[in-house]
């Protein structure tokens, strides 16, 4: 998967109204994503973590680092995006 660059736009009243409240808007951006980023990677390591332990068919070990198990988990026909989650659950 490639780097992708994300990009929000702000009215000058959106800028206005953030500028009250925090120093920096894309400090507090970078920040935010930062949290995101590292709160998704956790439930996803202790979900799959939990799958892969009750996998009788699973016999690997499992990574210790974070691009190998990701890796792991999104080459098994098991994983499905959140995307592909909510497809599913809508159609059933």
């Amino acid at each position: 998967m490639a780097t992708i660059t994300l990009t929000v736009e702000v009215t000058d009243t959106e800028q206005a109204i953030l500028l009250n409240d925090i120093l920096n808007i894309n400090d507090w951006l970078q920040a935010a994503m930062l949290g995101k980023k590292n709160n998704c990677w956790k439930r996803m390591q202790q979900e799959w973590t939990t799958r892969l332990m009750n996998d009788e068919s699973f016999t690997d070990s499992i990574p210790s680092n974070k691009a190998d198990f990701v890796a792991l988990v999104t080459s098994r026909s098991d994983y499905k995006t959140r995307t592909q989650r909510d497809a599913a659950s809508s159609i059933g």
